[in-house]
């Protein structure tokens, strides 16, 4: 099940430039954005433990998802 609601994804999809979306769209876009946000979440994770800190920080993740 996807967290993201697909009424999020339909809006980022229509904000650039899409008259209509699918719901199979909205719904593809929505589990591609939580897998990578995962990623993202999960490398913060440890770069917050790296520094010695249980908090994840803005910069945490910003950092995160620069990298490859």
């Amino acid at each position: 099940m996807v967290e993201i609601p697909l009424a999020t994804a339909d809006r980022l999809i229509r904000k650039v430039g899409a008259k209509r979306v699918s719901e199979d769209a909205a719904r593809a876009l929505a589990e591609i954005l939580e897998e990578y946000a995962l990623s993202v979440a999960s490398e913060a994770v440890k770069l917050a433990e790296h520094a010695g800190r249980r908090t994840v920080r803005d910069v945490d993740i910003r950092l995160a998802s620069k990298r490859p």
